[in-house]
């Protein structure tokens, strides 16, 4: 060992151990440790560490994660490590991966193929270490990688592959249940496996398996039964003992897997009780092994059909827990017979004695304890002693949770089990007095409707009693200065149904003493309420009596107080008050009957009592509702409540068609609005507003009818440019817009109809008895055994957009228009790209000659017709730049000016990579392009093609 350490370590790294265990301080602690990781970046990072070296850094990296600290930069060379050929140091790597690392780690992809590689590996080392890492490191996702594998491996040789391959295959079923389903008959065979340590392994997953599905493996019994067996006497190697005990983990496990079959079988159970008996024989209990398979077996009896002979046996062992000097063995001893009185009470009381002593045990959990068993045991004779001792337990401690549970058991044995009205009263009192706000507020409702319904039985007088014992100990209770909040409303409404019930208290009474409530709580609202709705009730029964009602003056300074309080609720509450006295009797007795809190309420869901109503309104010309499954040609709502979630889920892919596009519209122009006065009829690009409505637009070739195929926009929301919210379509549902040629046309005689979107030890010898200690256990266990336990009381949508709509209409320039003498028509601009000013273009496919070809005719035509008044084509320019670009930069609608103001005159690039303004169409500046046009056609006539666009042209055009 010397200078090199203990377990081939440096004495560097014991020198860091030993400290780190001297440290006085968690400060001087992490000094040490960040001064390590330091020191590890620096050496680690070192490409010629050799392998020794290298596997003492990772343990080292392993200490720092155990004492808190990151050492993430070193995770990498974990994994590097686990590739590697040396057994050792692949074994080190894979360590420090399984606790570096979890599941969902990124590193993990870069384990899966060294972990495939060593799971065919021939050394079943290498193996066996890959198998650990499949436990720990394996996904979800990464299972259907290794499964495979993990299967062939059931049959390797080595019974310490197998093994770990029943516990890989455990853990997937863990993760996924649903990936290994079809493998669960090889648990089945491996239970058959001739090596104990792959039969106990078996059992783990079995058990799982049959704690889900019972009925499935109850052919199994007699396998199991025939494995303990052989386990008890002792045909086990020796290497399976512990502390003397034949195998005893597999016992615990085998136990617990009977108590499951056995349940409320009696053929299986009985194949049982042979083997069990022979368990609660053989046992030693000098050891804590022995004392828990001991106490294994008797949660088994306790589960199985029970045996005479089987409960005397685990009564024998619980005497011995109970009558043990150690708090563990007695704790054990009271959780055991909490099991068995539920099959034979009488057990209990053969150790009574030892049940007094531990709660009186300065032991909290196991007084604790104790108290379950307790409460497991209440009958009528003893529910008296048990709850005040409840009570006074409740009283002592601080814990909140445990107090809020032992008041709920307290108030449970109290309603089942309580032997008069007048002790029910008082411990409630108590409970709620001393649990204070921590009782459930089902308990005090539950009180309410014990108090309101009485006992369950057809004695009237002795449910009045009840009442009458609770309204006289309650205004004995308000003297107190604090209450709770919830114990509170439970005496302000007991007051208030029956406080004058029995004639013992006047009206004036009850309702000082509400009032008192309502002011010295006046922080509560919720203690408000209750009182101002008791007063109601006071005042109620006292109209419907026909007596007269003389309000106090507190109580009319409290109403006003409330009527103008900033609570909506206790405002409405005292408007309702002051309502209520000025009615008749007749009409109080009507809306307020008395004591009818108990009955049942009748709803009547068709609203029968609105008939003559309804009648009356159809008489005077109102229209009979329409059921909304008999409605016609009306937008169906239930659409629309469903919109949300349509939307919600059509996040997804969608692989729905687009919608077909709308039928095109042939143009209307006659041939002869060609021959116009202007050059070229270039229809303007039309843009939508940001409400993103079909708008009608004016457009400068309107007088000559030519017509544009308008892109549909509605309710579609801006992708580019500034964010706005879109708005509502249309809100007429008797007409319809068509666009034509960029000009939006009113269809009176079309419905437009909306879509919508579809888409989890020693023994004491002897125990002192002192006369207060029998006084208690016959208290206790000295009733009758038998358990007396009473019975418990619309706009429109917008359609769905397309930037795709109308894909097959080609695009055409508008000199192809003029030149072929036919009405076609133009893709329109992107319109929602706002927020790119320049605009660029390609050059044309087609020739620019043919088109300008197109352009002479009706400029002689236009020639033509000076003679009789015509207007000349100089007057008007004609938008040339349409002619060389894609983009469509025509000329803004004036009514557009307030959308497209921060917009005005784009440059435009040509393309012949010419910047120009958009205001160059209408320039008059230049050579005469009649002219020009007119040479240029002559040169075409005669036979000259350039094979490129004449630049002398575009000299002239743009000058």
């Amino acid at each position: 060992m010397g200078s090199q350490g203990g377990f081939y370590q440096s004495k560097e790294f014991l020198d860091l151990v030993k400290s780190i265990g001297e440290a006085r301080s968690k400060a001087e602690e992490d000094r040490i440790v960040l001064g390590e990781i330091e020191t590890l970046k620096r050496r680690i990072s070192d490409p010629d560490i050799p392998k020794r070296k290298m596997k003492e850094y990772i343990i080292r990296l392993v200490y720092v994660e155990m004492l808190g600290h990151d050492a993430s930069f070193g995770y990498i060379h974990a994994v590097k490590m686990t590739h590697d050929d040396s057994l050792l140091v692949k074994r080190t790597g894979y360590l420090a991966v399984t606790l570096f690392l979890n599941e969902d780690h990124d590193l993990i992809i870069l384990i899966v193929n060294t972990i495939q590689k060593d799971l065919k590996s021939d050394n079943y080392l290498v193996v066996c270490t890959a198998l650990n890492a499949v436990c720990k490191l394996i996904n979800e996702e990464t299972i259907p990688a290794v499964l495979p594998l993990v299967v062939e491996l059931l049959a390797h040789p080595k019974e310490a592959v197998r093994k770990k391959a029943i516990m890989a295959l455990h853990r997937f079923y863990q993760k996924s249940p649903s990936s290994v389903s079809h493998l669960v008959s090889n648990f089945r065979k491996r239970l058959c496996d001739n090596d104990p340590g792959v039969m106990g392994a078996t059992l783990c997953p079995l058990f799982e398996l049959i704690t889900i599905d019972v009925n499935s493996y109850k052919d199994l019994v007699m396998s199991f039964v025939s494995i303990l067996k052989q386990v008890t006497e002792r045909r086990l190697p020796k290497a399976y003992d512990y502390h003397q005990m034949p195998a005893p983990f597999i016992q615990i496990k085998l136990l617990k897997i009977l108590a499951l079959l056995g349940s409320g079988d009696k053929q299986a159970s009985e194949n049982m009780y042979t083997v069990v008996g022979d368990i609660f024989r053989k046992c030693d209990s000098s050891s804590n092994i022995g004392n828990a398979v001991l106490y294994e077996c008797i949660c088994c009896v306790s589960s199985i059909y029970p045996n005479p002979k089987l409960l005397e046996s685990a009564a024998d062992a619980i005497s011995r827990f109970l009558k043990s000097d150690s708090h563990n063995l007695k704790y054990m001893g009271i959780d055991a017979l909490g099991r068995l009185i539920k099959i034979s009470p009488e057990i209990a009381e053969q150790h009574q004695l030892a049940v007094i002593d531990c709660l009186e045990d300065p032991d909290d959990t196991l007084k604790r304890k104790t108290f379950e068993l307790l409460y497991k045991m209440t009958k009528s004779t003893n529910v008296e002693v048990i709850v005040d001792r409840m009570i006074d337990y409740m009283i002592s401690i601080n814990d909140n949770h445990y107090k809020t549970e032992i008041a709920s058991r307290c108030v449970e044995l109290a309603e089942q089990f309580a032997p008069s009205n007048q002790w029910f009263i008082q411990t409630m009192n108590k409970v709620f007095a001393h649990a204070g706000d921590l009782v459930n507020t089902k308990v005090a409702h539950n009180l309410m409707r014990l108090i309101a319904e009485g006992f369950g039985e057809e004695d009237d007088t002795a449910d009045s009693q009840l009442r009458s014992s609770a309204v006289e100990s309650y205004l004995h209770i308000l003297g107190e200065p604090k209450l709770p909040s919830v114990f509170l409303q439970v005496i302000c409404w007991v007051l208030g149904e029956y406080g004058t019930a029995d004639g013992r208290y006047s009206a004036s009474y009850i309702t000082g003493k509400l009032c008192d409530v309502a002011e010295a709580y006046s922080d509560d609202e919720t203690v408000k309420a209750y009182a101002v709705t008791a007063l109601m009730k006071i005042y109620a029964i006292e109209i419907a009596a026909g007596r007269k009602v003389d309000m106090l003056p507190e109580c009319q300074a409290l109403m006003e107080e409330f009527l103008a309080s900033h609570s909506t609720d206790l405002q409405q509450r005292a408007y309702e008050l002051q309502a209520v006295i000025g009615l008749d009797a007749h009409a109080v007795e009507s809306i307020m009957p008395s004591d009818a809190s108990c009955e049942d309420i009748e709803v009547d869901k068709a609203l029968s009592f609105l008939n003559g109503y309804i009648q009356d309104s159809i008489e005077k010309g109102a229209q009979p509702y329409i059921p909304e499954s008999e409605r016609s040609g009306m937008l169906n709502i239930s659409n629309f409540r469903n919109q949300d979630h349509h939307e919600a889920s059509s996040h997804g892919l969608r692989f729905e068609a687009y919608e077909l596009p709308n039928q095109t519209v042939q143009s209307r122009i006659p041939p002869a609005s060609l021959a116009s006065t202007e050059l070229v009829p270039v229809p303007e690009p039309m843009y939508v507003r940001e409400s993103y409505q079909t708008t009608i637009v004016p457009s400068a070739s309107s007088d000559a009818g030519s017509t544009e195929l308008k892109l549909r926009l509605d309710g579609v929301q801006k992708k580019w440019g500034r964010q706005t919210h879109s708005s509502a379509t249309s809100t007429s549902s008797s007409t319809s817009q068509k666009t034509v040629n960029g000009i939006t046309q009113v269809d009176g005689s079309n419905t437009s109809n909306s879509r919508t979107r579809e888409t989890y030890d020693s023994r004491k010898q002897h125990v002192e008895v002192t006369p207060e200690k029998q006084k208690l256990a016959a208290s206790l266990f000295g009733g009758s055994s038998k358990s007396e336990k009473k019975p418990a009381t619309g706009h429109k949508i917008p359609k769905p957009s397309s930037h795709v709509v109308e894909k097959s209409h080609a695009r055409k320039s508008s000199m192809e228009i003029a030149s072929e003498k036919k009405a076609s028509f133009q893709q329109p601009p992107d319109l929602l790209d706002f927020g790119e000013p320049t605009v660029k273009s390609a050059a044309p496919s087609v020739d620019p000659f043919k088109e300008l070809e197109g352009l002479l005719e009706p400029t002689t035509q236009v020639a033509s017709d000076e003679n009789h008044g015509s207007t000349t084509a100089a007057a008007k320019s004609p938008d040339i730049m349409g002619l060389y670009t894609e983009t469509h930069a025509g000329i803004y609608d004036k009514d557009d000016s307030d959308i497209l103001s921060g917009l005005s005159n784009p440059p435009v690039t040509n393309m012949f990579g010419g910047t120009t303004s958009m205001q160059v169409a209408q320039s008059s500046k230049g050579p005469n392009l009649k002219d020009a046009l007119e040479k240029d056609a002559l040169v075409r006539q005669m036979g000259v093609t350039p094979s490129s666009p004449n630049p002398n042209l575009f000299k002239d055009l743009f000058g």
